[in-house]
């Protein structure tokens, strides 16, 4: 009987140990982020070109 009290004690404190689950959060959130950052640079660049296409063109028809 001491002997099974004694493992399911280590099982137990198996479970409850919380060591590492830090890490593993802090990667999941940065993979996350890095995710949505490179999912959304597509559009951010097509409107950054755009932006600077009309500024180059009304440029131009100042200049001329």
């Amino acid at each position: 009987m001491k002997d099974f009290m004694l493992k399911v004690f280590v099982k137990a404190q198996i479970l409850r140990e919380d060591h590492g689950q830090d890490l593993i959060e802090y990667a999941l959130t940065a993979a996350l982020i890095a995710l949505a950052c490179t999912a959304g640079m597509g559009k951010i660049a097509t409107a950054i070109s755009a932006a600077f296409t009309g500024i180059g063109s009304r440029l131009t028809t100042y200049t001329s």
